[in-house]
């Protein structure tokens, strides 16, 4: 079994923002098959899928961006995960609007959602999916207003291309392994 975890806020009120690219990739990933993420454990919103055979558990942590390791650390305890198992997919101010960059383990890189799942996890050796969000323009004087921030006009332009491709790359991900999603996607 793997299992994906898409990061984000919950509630209407971080619903659209950047921060939530998580989300917004989990769900489409769901919803190519025809499941909704409204099944309630671990203290997310979670489903079942298959892709290519495999079983593919999908979960949005509903605890915070900054406590996601709870959510995660409950469902790879009680499905008996191995870390390698799990890839979690979130927004990164490192990375341009839109690029996409995969890797097979690493550190928190300032994200504290995936500093919550190192330590909850006591690894770091998850497979991870970041998607750049760029950094904040004049506009959105801090790194917080960035995050938290609705998609600009044009990014939103984009953002339906940028989900499908983080989609394909997931599955490429489940399906061939990560080294494999990491040659086609990455760059």
């Amino acid at each position: 079994m793997k299992a994906v975890f898409g990061l984000g806020n919950p509630g209407d009120r971080y619903a659209n923002t950047r921060h939530n690219v998580g989300f917004l990739v989990v769900d489409a990933l769901a919803a190519m098959v025809g499941v909704k993420l409204t099944k309630k454990k671990f203290s997310a919103r979670t489903g079942e899928i298959h892709i290519g055979g495999e079983r593919v558990f999908v979960a949005k942590p509903q605890t915070y961006m900054n406590i996601s390791g709870q959510s995660v650390a409950q469902a790879a305890g009680f499905f008996r995960l191995d870390v390698q198992d799990i890839i979690v997919v979130y927004d990164d101010m490192d990375l341009d609007f839109g690029k996409l960059r995969i890797r097979p383990e690493g550190g928190a890189g300032g994200h504290r959602g995936v500093k919550s799942i190192i330590d909850r996890l006591g690894s770091s050796d998850f497979n991870r999916v970041r998607i750049g969000i760029g950094r904040p323009g004049e506009s959105d004087h801090t790194a917080v207003g960035h995050v938290l921030g609705s998609f600009s006009k044009d990014e939103r332009e984009e953002l339906d291309e940028i989900i499908n491709r983080a989609v394909d790359a997931l599955r490429t991900a489940i399906t061939s392994g990560i080294n494999v999603a990491m040659n086609q996607y990455n760059g």
